[in-house]
């Protein structure tokens, strides 16, 4: 499924970015979703509560902006915005 190898490839990065600053837990993430990435807000959200299950990300609040433009060049992505880090 298309939507979960994005959400999973999104909470390697998450860990990634968060054992490069030390970080004990992700208490935030703001995340873009492509108009072509067929995820929806609500979608994401459970993809994404499923997914970071055991992660320091688990938990974590999520800001969420859905793109409407099919013409951008990240149309069938998402983003990862930024983090908040508890270090």
């Amino acid at each position: 499924m298309h939507e979960t190898g994005l959400v999973r490839d999104l909470i390697r990065r998450i860990e990634q970015a968060a054992a490069a600053q030390k970080a004990v837990r992700v208490s935030g993430v703001r995340v873009w979703l492509g108009a072509l990435s067929h995820l929806s807000a609500a979608h994401f959200r459970e993809h994404f509560e499923y997914e970071s299950r055991g992660s320091v990300a688990e938990g974590a609040a999520l800001s969420i902006t859905e793109s409407d433009d099919p013409a951008d060049p990240d149309a069938q992505h998402l983003r990862l915005e930024s983090l908040d880090l508890e270090v």
